[in-house]
């Protein structure tokens, strides 16, 4: 699957699960604190932004305080009672107005067998191929519910697209 990103978020962003690779922090560079709940994710991911080890469901930021938010194929690796937490600090932390992005995958069962995607990330400097992938109970979800999630917490959807297995959302506080 190939995701193209380009420069078009605004202010100080929260990026959520940002270890790794590091999409969001290597495209926003300095403008991005990124939390992981993986000491090892965050020493894997460039250097070029803020790195913090912290739990999505109990952020360290006080109220309002980020203009925009990612999740980048983060809430694929948490269990739906760990997505609505983390969904709650996202909007918590989140200014009046501000935006929260999620990019992420139809999984329907990753009980048996792994569920893993390949992806083709193409930035404006560089392109990042990578394989994401879970195995075990939990890890189903899908645009809907992660939709219906942010929906319950009265942000409003101004933006959406599901492809193939894919799925991006675009929502405003």
């Amino acid at each position: 699957m190939n995701i193209t990103l380009n420069n078009d978020i605004k202010g100080k962003i929260l990026d959520i699960g940002g270890g790794g690779e590091g999409i969001i922090g290597r495209l926003y560079k300095k403008r991005v604190i990124a939390v992981d709940n993986s000491q090892n994710e965050l020493d894997e991911a460039p250097d070029c932004f803020e790195k913090r080890l912290m739990d999505a469901e109990s952020l360290d930021f006080p109220d309002s305080f980020f203009d925009s938010v990612t999740a980048f194929y983060s809430f694929m690796f948490m269990s739906t009672e760990t997505r609505k937490k983390a969904a709650e600090e996202m909007v918590r932390v989140l200014k009046k107005g501000g935006e929260i992005h999620i990019w992420d995958v139809n999984i329907k069962n990753a009980e048996k067998e792994p569920f893993c995607i390949d992806l083709k990330i193409c930035l404006p400097e560089e392109i990042i191929e990578t394989t994401y992938g879970v195995m075990g109970f939990g890890f189903e979800q899908s645009f809907k519910k992660t939709k219906d999630i942010f929906e319950n917490l009265n942000l409003i959807c101004v933006l959406e697209t599901e492809n193939e297995s894919n799925f991006y959302l675009k929502f405003i506080k």
